[in-house]
């Protein structure tokens, strides 16, 4: 498996402009909306090769950061990328660097940014470690401002051994209302969940005394991702091949950020009329910062039809007007 490449589906479009993401994960009647255009910012909105694209929007600016879609060997750094509109996107390189994470040597993916109190975390993965005798994992680095640079905060892995069964790797953040942080991650067909303390460098326990949950839901293959909406937590990953027409995304809904959830629907899934090797996951949605009404941002990565090379294009976004309430921008 000589690259990943990760992100959200053709079909999110179709939803997106039937009602938006929001709306469509929720079980519940819909709420009529107005009509508003839908704007996009083309396909792909920068250049490269990318994948695994996470959105966050920081002082009412969007930043994406992305995997760099390249060879195991080459996968040694992280770029961002930033707009105030969607359209108009200024690239800022080498964000993070293995110069810069003294355990990391390749395979560094899926980046998770957040912020807290002023500091700029961003989470990754890195060297795809098959077992627990090799040096890897999930790490933290952390910056004064969102382009970074962004550095080592341990010099060592956040979390370095697979606990119930699960791969290190696809990292999530979500931070509660409550200011408890949690972080969702996972390869290999199981999903944990572990809490953040506040210093966003270290793990805490549940009320058991336990630091890793594991709330694998039915089908999970790797790639969750978690926001809170209206008291509900939604919970969404991918299933099926990353290769393979089958890879999709799923979600479940629970009353608690720890579970149990139960699975609701398959939300995403391939559409061969528009590309091929389409993957589903890290992605990332956003509530765009505005009064009354809420725009919602999705970006996923894709390859097209017209290539053999498994490598996608880079992420690209569209927006529409959706229900108030989403509680997290990512």
């Amino acid at each position: 498996m000589p690259v990943r490449s990760t992100g959200l589906v053709a079909k999110c479009w179709a939803a997106l402009l039937s009602g938006g993401l929001l709306t469509m994960l929720s079980p519940s009647t819909a709420v009529a909306l107005p009509e508003y255009s839908t704007a996009e910012a083309g396909n792909p909105f920068v250049d490269g090769w990318y994948a695994d694209p996470d959105l966050e929007i920081y002082d009412g600016k969007y930043w994406v950061f992305p995997t760099a879609s390249k060879p195991y060997a080459e996968q040694t750094h992280l770029d961002a990328f930033s707009s105030t509109d969607l359209i108009h996107w200024t690239k800022h390189s080498n964000v993070l660097t293995t110069a810069d994470v003294t355990w990391a040597k390749y395979a560094v993916w899926a980046p998770a940014p957040v912020e807290r109190d002023g500091k700029y975390y961003l989470y990754f993965a890195a060297n795809d470690i098959q077992d627990n005798s090799q040096l890897g994992g999930i790490g933290v680095a952390v910056a004064d401002r969102p382009e970074g640079p962004y550095k080592d905060a341990l010099g060592k892995p956040l979390i370095s051994q697979f606990h119930n069964g699960a791969q290190p790797i696809d990292q999530d953040v979500f931070i509660d209302d409550d200011g408890q942080a949690y972080m969702y991650y996972g390869g290999w067909h199981h999903n944990n969940v572990v809490k953040l303390n506040p210093d966003m460098t270290s793990l805490g326990t549940f009320d058991d005394g336990a630091t890793y949950k594991e709330i694998t839901p039915e089908n999970y293959v790797e790639g969750s991702y978690m926001f809170k909406r209206n008291g509900k937590y939604y919970l969404m990953w991918s299933e099926g091949g990353w290769t393979g027409p089958d890879y999709s995304v799923s979600y479940a809904m629970s009353d608690s950020p720890t579970g149990p959830f139960q699975k609701i629907d398959k939300v995403l899934a391939q559409d061969p009329a528009v590309a091929k090797g389409w993957a589903t996951t890290p992605s990332s949605t956003c509530r765009a910062p505005t009064s009354g009404t809420s725009s919602t941002t999705a970006v996923r990565s894709a390859r097209p039809m017209a290539t053999t090379v498994n490598w996608p294009t880079t992420a690209c976004t569209s927006t529409r007007t959706a229900p108030s309430g989403a509680s997290r921008c990512r």
